[in-house]
Order: C-alpha cells, then sequence, then structure tokens
C-alpha cells in the first residue's frame, strides 16, 4: 500500500511543483527544488525513513531506464544533423569538460577545500554512474561525488534557461549542447521542454561529456591534483 501511496504522492508532487513554475516562474518555484523540498515534507510527516521511502518509490527509479533509452529515439530522428555537425559538437563539449573541470579547482582552492573534497567534485558535470567510476579512479570520495553531481544538475537546471535568454541564444543544437554539458540529466529534461532537437544535442552532450571526463580521469586529472 505505501508503495502505491508514495509513488503517487511523489508525481502529484512534481506535477503541482511543474505547474505552479509554469505560472511564476520563479526560481525557488522550480521543480527540482520544490518537489524534493515536498517530499522531505512528507517523509517528515509520515515518519517514514528516506530508505523506507526509496523502497517504496522503486517504481519510478526503475522507470530511469526505460527513460534513458528513449534518449535515443530523437537522436536517431536527427542523425543528418549529428553527422554534419560532429566536429562542432566534440569541440563545444571537450571545452565544456575542461572548463567544467578547472573551474571546480578554482572553486575548491578559493574556499581552501580539503583535498578529498576537491577530488570528489571535480567529475561533478557528468552522469551520476559514470561520475562515480571516475571519482573511485582518482581517488574521490563517491557519496560526496554524488551530492556535487546532483547540485549541479539541481542548480543548471534552474539557472540554465535564464542564461539560454540572457544570452539570447537562438540555435536548438546551442540550447541542447549548453543544457546537456552544464546541468546533463536535469538540464536534458529542461531542453524536452524547448523541443526535439535541443532534446537531441542535450543528450548527446550528456554522453560525449562523459566519456571526455573519463579520459581526462585517467589522463588530466591526476596530474592535476599532484
Amino acid at each position: 500500500m505505501k508503495m502505491i501511496l508514495f509513488t503517487i504522492a511523489t508525481y502529484i508532487a512534481y506535477r503541482l511543483s511543474k505547474k505552479l513554475y509554469s505560472r511564476w516562474p520563479f526560481p525557488l518555484l522550480h521543480p527540482l527544488i520544490l518537489t524534493p523540498v515536498a517530499i522531505i515534507g512528507l517523509i517528515s510527516i509520515t515518519h517514514v525513513s528516506g530508505t523506507q521511502y526509496l523502497q517504496s518509490a522503486k517504481w519510478l527509479t526503475h522507470m530511469l531506464g526505460p527513460a534513458t533509452v528513449a534518449f535515443a529515439i530523437p537522436i536517431y530522428k536527427h542523425f543528418h544533423l549529428v553527422k554534419k555537425y560532429i566536429g562542432n559538437i566534440l569541440i563545444s563539449i571537450t571545452t565544456g569538460t575542461l572548463a567544467a573541470i578547472f573551474s571546480s579547482l578554482a572553486f575548491s582552492e578559493m574556499f581552501h577545500l580539503k583535498h578529498d573534497f576537491i577530488i570528489s567534485i571535480l567529475p561533478r558535470s557528468i552522469t551520476t554512474p559514470f561520475a562515480i567510476e571516475v571519482s573511485k579512479e582518482i581517488g574521490g570520495l563517491p557519496a560526496l561525488t554524488t551530492v556535487f553531481v546532483i547540485l549541479t544538475g539541481v542548480i543548471g537546471g534552474v539557472i540554465g534557461p535564464m542564461v539560454i535568454k540572457g544570452l539570447s541564444i537562438k540555435t536548438p543544437i546551442a540550447k541542447g549542447l549548453a543544457l546537456g554539458m552544464g546541468a546533463h540529466g536535469a538540464g536534458t529534461n529542461k531542453a524536452l521542454d524547448y523541443g526535439e532537437q535541443e532534446a537531441t544535442f542535450s543528450t548527446l552532450a550528456m554522453i560525449f561529456a562523459a566519456w571526455i571526463t573519463m579520459f581526462w580521469g585517467f589522463s588530466l586529472i591526476p596530474v592535476l591534483i599532484h
């Protein structure tokens, strides 16, 4: 019974927060912020542990697999554009991964973070499974890396559309690459709101960013942290 209730409650919380944000597009009302807050409130009120909630709402987690595979459909439909702009895509994403690594390093140095934190924050701009592997390889703390990955996705998903609007970015390719590189899964979710082409290139950015960052994890990052 709990499984059904928590699954429905989570879905309703997301739909309501999305509706609120579409009516009042204030950053604090973004679904990526408001939904977790609502779920935390629900867990507190019902006196259920986080583990019990995750177990009860596991059907939503299981749907991530098919949803991820479904990203291949728009890539297939726009494959002619992918072939045409593959050079631009690779250059953009390679630059984005380097910007993510060096900005993370600069942030860590600015706030005098400990060595474990510095290593763990470096792979923050790629999806969680890849980030955990890179974190393990360079000696980071996977749990801490996961937190930074989530924060990057949430913040990028909220401010990404503002940056796109502020910089007057018009082309679907540029919007998609920016959102996928800057906010991985959360950015790709937002790209779907813009359109199919944006979602295609956001997905590609997410995939290429993971591969390229894994390469940096074996080559560039060890040099930077020693």
